[in-house]
């Protein structure tokens, strides 16, 4: 029973270890996740004229005009990533970053098994923070413990 006792307390520690450091987990997926996108977007506005070129013939972006698609994924990644590293309107980042991912795999029909593959992962890391939020470590928990603490307060 003795053995027994101890197992169960070192399991309850791991798992008050493991609780203390998910929100560090959200933190960094969340900064590597935005990184991915922050680069793509920042190669698409240094190099804008081989961005448009690629939208007009390569990239089929179904129901937009390709310059307007190019703006668009550049704003969305540049944009999105940051705020979802912030973790300001985290969901809000995720899903439009999910979108923006999706609609890639969608327009470009050339892509590698490889390539897929990462955007399928990205997705579903995007999909965790669009149902799970931004985690503890963010500025909509921030924000929101702020405002709780108004309310009552008042």
């Amino acid at each position: 029973m003795i053995l027994w006792t101890k197992f169960i307390r070192l399991c309850t520690l791991a798992i008050h270890a493991l609780n203390f450091l998910a929100p560090l987990m959200d933190l960094a997926a969340r900064i590597w996740l935005a990184n991915v996108f922050f680069r793509s977007g920042w190669v698409k506005i240094s190099s804008w004229s081989s961005t448009l070129e690629l939208f007009d013939y390569i990239y089929h972006v179904p129901y937009l005009p390709p310059h307007v698609a190019a703006y668009l994924a550049a704003s969305v990644e540049l944009g999105g990533s940051a705020l979802l590293a912030m973790g300001l309107g985290g969901r809000f980042a995720a899903t439009a970053l999910f979108i923006l991912n999706a609609t890639a795999v969608i327009s470009y029909p050339d892509l590698s098994a490889s390539g897929l593959e990462e955007h399928f992962f990205w997705g579903l890391l995007l999909l965790l923070f669009i149902f799970h939020g931004p985690g503890k470590l963010s500025l909509d928990t921030l924000i929101q413990n702020k405002l709780m603490n108004k309310k009552i307060k008042t």
